[in-house]
């Protein structure tokens, strides 16, 4: 699940400020969640390493419906695609002719897909603290409170009550960043929008 646990980081400034756009963070993720029940939009995503060196940024377009229908779908430079029908969890290699299927619990339980694609408690499965406004979006900060989720910690950024950008530290120092656009908020989707059949001929591996 790389495309779903890799999703950044950024330090903390003076604690006053803080704590107050923290709440503001906060709020907006909260009414997101609470009001946004079906989305779809498009991603562009990059990883920094811990040496600095970025990887290839990789675009596309996304959808979700709560509890836990989501996909996300990496068009360039490779084809991807990760997608969950609310029980399972689905990611799709093309160039490997591979699928990894996978309980959503087990998957996405602790996960960023978690936060903006769930529908419980953020403060159940994270500690969340202020990060100051930057870039004119208000931010928060997730860890995870179990040692297995796979990253370190995670950075949301707010913006008119919308998620636009996801910052993650994964566990082996890598940073990804994905800015998230072109949000349209509570559409009607079709069913078969989180509905997948392997392709014949790929190897499906169950976890």
């Amino acid at each position: 699940m790389k495309t779903l646990r890799r999703l950044a980081a950024v330090a903390a400034l003076t604690l006053a400020p803080a704590v107050a756009l923290a709440a503001s963070a906060q709020e907006q993720l909260r009414a997101f969640v609470a009001t946004v029940t079906a989305a779809t939009g498009s991603f562009s995503q990059y990883t920094v390493n811990n040496q600095g060196r970025t990887q290839p940024a990789q675009t596309g377009v996304f959808s979700f419906q709560r509890p836990g229908k989501f996909k996300w779908a990496v068009q360039r430079p490779y084809e991807q695609l990760v997608i969950s029908d609310g029980r399972k969890v689905f990611q799709f290699d093309p160039d490997l002719a591979q699928v990894t299927e996978r309980k959503v619990d087990a998957a996405i339980g602790t996960s960023p897909a978690a936060i903006l694609f769930g529908s419980g408690s953020l403060e159940q499965s994270f500690d969340v603290s202020a990060l100051p406004s930057k870039d004119g979006i208000d931010w928060l900060r997730a860890k995870p409170r179990t040692a297995d989720a796979g990253f370190s910690r995670v950075d949301i950024g707010m913006k008119d009550n919308l998620p636009v950008r996801v910052e993650l530290l994964d566990s082996f120092g890598q940073t990804t960043r994905v800015d998230l656009s072109g949000i349209a908020a509570n559409p009607q989707l079709p069913a078969s929008e989180f509905q997948f059949v392997a392709p014949k001929g790929v190897d499906v591996v169950k976890m």
